[in-house]
């Protein structure tokens, strides 16, 4: 029967051919795309879209990879530096909405291959900024922040729409891989060039070469079109039996709602809005790590006595090679783990994947807090607590999205991507960062400057993370309340 099923979703998605060029009398390159096989075209189509996945976070974390340069570099407090992820981060969820919008309207593939090349080219003129133009270089973040937007929001939909639920999980883990992946090859990439050439301003003039490369692949690999999944699709990925065939290729239901309509729709999604809550608190604490971890390290290594003050032009970025090492690391195996715990818990509990995220974030908080509270005794232990805590962090990435994808229609699926953007990060990691630094530079600020006050401003601040993470929990277990009936009513 199974395999009765997936004879049928294929031979459907051929006959559509996705909603390719054919549809309008022209053809896609035969030579790049095999039309004759959609399990390959999809697994190009995924590959693509997982390396300009790979090479959007890296541009997100190169400048926490050299922050204790750019610091030094434009003479900045706590508090300005911190600004640097703010701006970048605000920009990112402002733009993501209008993103969300024109994916759920217009040529998705044209969106993508507009934002790799926009963020790629603003990272390449940033690096030939001098310290007489800090500003420049903030709005430089902000832009690279925009065009972020345009990949994050669509590619996940673009997926959804190549799989059915089963192997979607799957496919999207993968995708979601490349978070962590991009991550710690920031840090690495930042860290590795600033050493090797003495300059950090060399670490922002690799990933435009990438980008470029990115978007020849998109032009090349992925179809002009891809079909958006109808009811049919909907009906015969979940139950394995087509309920309905009676809606046409090209008959798109998008156009039957305004954005505020479907924006009404996703509000009184309770499902929809508590995993996004429970986002909210992953990206508040993924940001304010991402951003300030390494410099903490570095001065927890200083009272130590482990490392010496940096007075020197390019400073010591082993932390941050170590910390894009267990980036990494924990990233792959969080995800992993995520994904392979929802596909089995599922088959005994229908709220599997709000209870995994849940006990996720609780546990991730503990070991962030342990790991805050022995830095100044033990750096290996620190290091040990934070890997767990970036384990744990790491398992809710693909299964939120997953959640997101089976509790909201396929038609307002790009739209409520934006929301959660916009939320998670307006709420999250847009603050966080500059939010540490804030406090940090505030407590540096009410006692006499020294090292040991450097390091617990940057202790005391990091405190807060902990209690978000079990804020997190609690809205991940209030959707599991909600998640049958929203579920059921999107399948409707």
């Amino acid at each position: 029967e199974h395999e009765d099923t997936s004879l049928l979703l294929e031979a459907l998605l051929e006959g559509q051919n996705y909603g390719a060029a054919e549809a309008e009398g022209t053809q896609c390159p035969s030579v790049t795309v095999p039309r004759n096989n959609p399990k390959k075209r999809n697994c190009l189509v995924v590959a693509v879209l997982c390396f300009g996945n790979l090479i959007n976070f890296i541009d997100w974390f190169i400048v926490p990879g050299i922050l204790l340069d750019i610091q030094k570099y434009f003479g900045l407090t706590d508090g300005k530096t911190g600004l640097l992820q703010t701006v970048f981060t605000l920009c990112y969820m402002l733009a993501a909405p209008i993103f969300g919008y024109l994916g759920d309207r217009y040529n998705r593939k044209i969106i993508l291959g507009a934002g790799i090349f926009f963020w790629s080219g603003v990272t390449l003129g940033s690096s030939f900024l001098t310290e007489s133009h800090y500003r420049i270089f903030v709005l430089s973040r902000g832009l690279v922040g925009i065009g972020s937007a345009s990949y994050s929001t669509i590619a996940p939909t673009i997926i959804a729409d190549l799989f059915e639920e089963g192997k979607r999980t799957t496919v999207l883990s993968i995708f979601y891989i490349f978070i962590p992946v991009g991550s710690g090859c920031g840090y690495m990439l930042a860290a590795g060039m600033a050493k090797s050439t003495g300059d950090w301003h060399w670490a922002f003039r690799v990933t435009p070469c990438m980008g470029g490369l990115a978007l020849l692949l998109l032009i090349l690999l992925v179809p002009h079109r891809i079909q958006r999944r109808t009811a049919a699709h909907r009906a015969l990925s979940i139950s394995g039996m087509i309920q309905t065939a009676d809606e046409k290729p090209d008959e798109h239901r998008t156009a039957k709602t305004t954005w505020c309509q479907d924006v009404g729709s996703l509000v009184k999604n309770c499902s929809f809005v508590c995993s996004s809550l429970g986002l909210t608190a992953m990206a508040f604490v993924t940001g304010a790590l991402g951003m300030w971890m390494p410099l903490f390290l570095y001065r927890a290594q200083v009272v130590q006595g482990i490392v010496p003050p940096c007075l020197q032009e390019s400073c010591n970025s082993s932390n941050s090679l170590i910390f894009g090492g267990i980036t990494i690391g924990a990233g792959i195996l969080g995800i992993i783990a995520g994904a392979e715990a929802a596909r089995r818990l599922r088959k005994i509990n229908n709220k599997a994947d709000p209870l995994i995220c849940a006990t996720s974030m609780f546990i991730s908080a503990l070991c962030l807090y342990i790991a805050l509270m022995v830095a100044q005794k033990n750096i290996l232990s620190t290091f040990i607590f934070i890997a767990f805590g970036e384990l744990f962090l790491s398992v809710n990435w693909a299964v939120v999205t997953d959640i997101l994808l089976y509790v909201v229609t396929p038609r307002r699926q790009s739209t409520a991507i934006a929301l959660q953007i916009l939320v998670s990060h307006l709420l999250g990691d847009a603050g966080s960062p500059y939010l540490i630094g804030v406090i940090s530079h505030a407590i540096q600020a009410r006692s006499s400057p020294s090292l040991q006050w450097s390091f617990w401003s940057m202790q005391y601040s990091f405190v807060i993370c902990a209690f978000v993470g079990v804020f997190g929990g609690g809205f991940f277990l209030l959707t599991s309340f909600y998640i049958e009936e929203d579920r059921k009513e999107a399948q409707r």
